[in-house]
């Protein structure tokens, strides 16, 4: 059974019933919720580093506290098979309500789970296999959610429902950080970082058991419910929809042809372009915070716009388009975020850009997050250097040497020498290292590279201008996916065929966009060289979804 055009479409409902408002509603919420817990351990992976991993020293901590986050990314492809097989095998609306529970209780349990400092070795392992039910969950969740509005929506409203979906990480995520800021608030920062942090993890069930009963009250989805009664239920939906080519093939093309570029979108226009204004441009956190904030709050909108515009031109265009201007203009975006937002940086650049100019042997790969640089040593002259030009989010391009040479930075015409702390022990390389890092400070801020960015030099109407743009890409691409997904499938085995692609392009194309990112400014010393991650695979995604994927705004779903 495929999805196909219907020759006469059914005619359009007018409004939302109050029973698809309630489906709408209901399956938001929980979704809602589960990027609630999801998102609580991304924001206090400092503090779960203190308690889970204190065995290491800080630096080693903290990326073992980043791992695991990242662990719930790498697992949501493999929850979309196990609850996507169980989504067209026994309903959506029992897989969604098994997803919903295993992430409460795995959130709950972090917020009780004792730290290393009681049960040792057990508390980093436990944490990890936690974090790991979390991203299976959210695996089967979305797939589930979107499956069930778009089956109960009618013809002509598929993009508009599923569109409400579409809004609920963004909420999710504001969610988390209000509730974490409202403990701090009321608790302070010292009982906060003691025990005060396990509350939001405790909180997340009493959003459990509302969650559950919201689901409760929900009916089955009409088309499953049709097959079942049928009996036409897929026996094997995993050979189905991956071991056949007439349907593997579309779950390849939607994956590269429309959740990848999606993803990239997504991630960059909010996640990026957040750690590109605090650790490249320096603009303080709580600023940059606000901004993000309020781009969110105005663009947030979109994603219902562009759902219900959906139903109209159709899926695709808007995707593509999304996906083509975010290629196209993110290197001038991100350009103008400099020039509004520190335009000192900006200036300093151009009138004195920095070059080092040192033997690539003695050049090592930086991958260090900014949080660990005080924690991890460099010691050869080149890796010296660029360690205090990374620190400082100074844009530099890189001059080969000849071999031996000893390392050098060129700030226009000024040249800082580097040493080389292999030499050198104890004391000695202590102070050495102390009087290379004052001395390309000096020269730092002789050229004008400022530490911080200015806030009262900063135009902020425009940087909010630059920030809603880039967030109005992402209403552009995720806001009508949902309803392209589930009109590419069948409906025996939609649950399993739409959330594998999604998951996998949002879970790893887009999930793991910031690191890849940030590794390739790192390789570079360009601040602006991250971009070209995402605006690849927008472009592939361009070209794949024009060119190979369909449009399917008028397939009849009931088919």
């Amino acid at each position: 059974m495929s999805t196909t055009p219907a020759t006469t479409p059914p005619p359009q409902t007018r409004g939302i019933s109050k029973e698809h408002r309630k489906v709408i509603i209901a399956s938001s919420l929980g979704t809602v919720f589960e990027w609630y817990d999801f998102y609580l351990y991304g924001s206090l992976a400092a503090v779960i580093a203190v308690h889970f991993f204190s065995a290491l020293a800080p630096g080693p901590a903290f990326i073992m506290a980043l791992l695991t986050f990242a662990a719930g990314f790498a697992v949501r492809p493999f929850g979309a098979i196990v609850f996507g097989r169980l989504g067209d095998m026994i309903g959506r609306k029992y897989t969604f309500l098994i997803t919903i529970v295993i992430m409460g209780v795995s959130t709950f349990l972090v917020g009780v789970l004792p730290g290393y400092a009681t049960i040792g070795i057990a508390a980093p392992i436990i944490l990890v296999v936690l974090r790991c039910l979390q991203g299976l969950a959210l695996g089967g969740e979305y797939g589930g959610a979107a499956t069930y509005v778009a089956e109960h929506a009618p013809h002509g409203k598929r993009g508009l429902y599923t569109s409400f979906i579409q809004t609920t990480a963004t909420v999710g995520l504001f969610l988390s950080l209000l509730v974490i800021l409202g403990c701090r608030l009321i608790l302070g920062n010292e009982a906060f970082a003691e025990w005060g942090w396990r509350i939001p993890f405790l909180i997340s069930f009493v959003l459990l058991i509302i969650s559950i009963w919201i689901r409760m009250q929900l009916s089955e989805s009409p088309l499953f419910q049709k097959m079942k009664e049928e009996g036409t239920r897929s026996k094997a939906p995993l050979t189905e929809s991956f071991g056949t080519w007439s349907n593997g093939r579309i779950v390849l093309l939607a994956l590269f042809g429309a959740t990848a570029g999606q993803a990239v979108v997504w991630y960059a226009g909010q996640f990026y372009a957040l750690f590109f204004m605090t650790q490249t441009l320096k603009v303080d956190p709580i600023t940059a915070n606000l901004f993000i904030a309020a781009a969110l709050a105005i663009a947030t909108g979109g994603f219902v716009f562009f759902g219900w515009l959906s139903d109209k031109i159709g899926r695709k265009p808007i995707i593509m388009a999304g996906c083509l201007l975010a290629a196209l203009t993110y290197f001038p975006i991100f350009k103008g975020l400099t020039h509004y937002a520190n335009p000192a940086l900006e200036a300093a650049t151009r009138d004195a850009p920095a070059v080092v100019v040192a033997d690539p042997r003695d050049c090592s790969f930086q991958f260090v997050p900014s949080e660990l640089k005080s924690h991890v040593t460099f010691n050869n002259s080149c890796d010296l250097v660029k360690n205090v030009l990374n620190a400082r989010g100074v844009s530099y391009t890189n001059e080969e040497a000849p071999a031996g040479t000893l390392a050098s930075v060129r700030i226009g015409d000024r040249v800082v020498q580097s040493l080389n702390l292999t030499q050198l022990s104890g004391e000695d390389a202590g102070e050495a290292q102390a009087r290379l890092t004052a001395e390309l400070g000096s020269a730092l801020d002789a050229a004008g590279y400022p530490m911080a960015a200015d806030n009262d030099a900063m135009n902020k109407p425009m940087v909010l201008l630059l920030l809603t743009i880039l967030v109005l890409y992402v209403t552009m691409v995720y806001g009508p996916i949902a309803a392209w997904l589930v009109e590419l499938f069948p409906t025996r085995i939609r649950y399993t065929s739409m959330s594998l692609p999604y998951h996998i392009g949002n879970g790893w194309f887009g999930g793991f966009l910031p690191t890849t990112a940030f590794a390739v400014v790192l390789l570079t010393g360009n601040i602006y060289a991250g971009l070209w991650y995402p605006i690849v695979i927008a472009v592939m995604t361009f070209i794949i979804g024009t060119f190979f994927l369909r449009e399917t705004k008028d397939v009849d779903i009931t088919q």
